[in-house]
């Protein structure tokens, strides 16, 4: 279907106006009468509506005159759309207590996740660590779950049963969550240690929600 003018929006609003009061719509002549229009340009405008889909127009059973009909278009397809959990709080700065309760949901197009998204869920950052990634007090961010992570990812984790969000690096046999803050110093973790596990890893954020 192509792209009405002004005009053409015009006419066809008013022809649904008509409609809608005086339950019949309106003749050729009261549409030019309406708009000013010659008899032959309101016609003309008509044809043209006919072509982009908008109306038909049908002989009347008992009168051979032609009724105006309204069509609609289909209506726009809706995005997909899927729901995320989002788990309580983490921190963006020292570690702390990660809320486990869910809080709400947040509504994301499907089509901008990987997947059907029932790996990612959203946790919202407290604190200023990450401010220099970009990552600020109050945001929430869409961390897909995952045990191991890359050098250069920025991971939700869990050390001592506290949560934070920091950038995940190493150092020889060593891993090094680093914040992105100048003051702050980074969190190493030697091997062996029981009580640290990566939550997943950050794949965006949504700010102001």
């Amino acid at each position: 279907m192509r792209e009405m003018t002004v005009r053409q929006r015009e006419v066809l609003g008013f022809i649904r106006m008509f409609t809608e009061r005086h339950g019949a719509p309106p003749t050729v002549r009261e549409i030019g009468e309406h708009f000013g229009f010659t008899a032959r340009a309101a016609f003309d405008h008509l044809r043209a509506l006919e072509r982009k889909g908008m109306l038909q127009r049908r002989i009347s059973d008992r009168r051979v005159s032609r009724t105006l009909v309204l069509t609609r278009p289909a209506p726009a397809r809706k995005p997909a759309v899927r729901d995320i959990p989002v788990m309580g709080r983490i921190a963006a700065g020292t570690p702390r207590h990660a809320e486990q309760a869910l809080e709400e949901s947040i509504p994301v197009a499907a089509e901008w996740l990987q997947g059907k998204g029932e790996d990612l869920f959203a946790l919202r950052v407290r604190g200023d660590s990450m401010i220099d990634a970009h990552i600020m007090d109050g945001d929430l961010v869409l961390v897909r779950r995952q045990e191991a992570a890359q050098p250069g990812d920025i991971v939700a984790a869990l050390l001592d049963s506290e949560a934070t969000v920091k950038r995940f690096a190493r150092s020889g046999e060593a891993i090094v969550l680093k914040p992105e803050h100048p003051t702050m110093k980074p969190i190493v973790i030697e091997p062996g240690r029981r009580d640290f596990r990566i939550l997943g890893k950050v794949m965006g954020l949504f700010r102001g929600v």
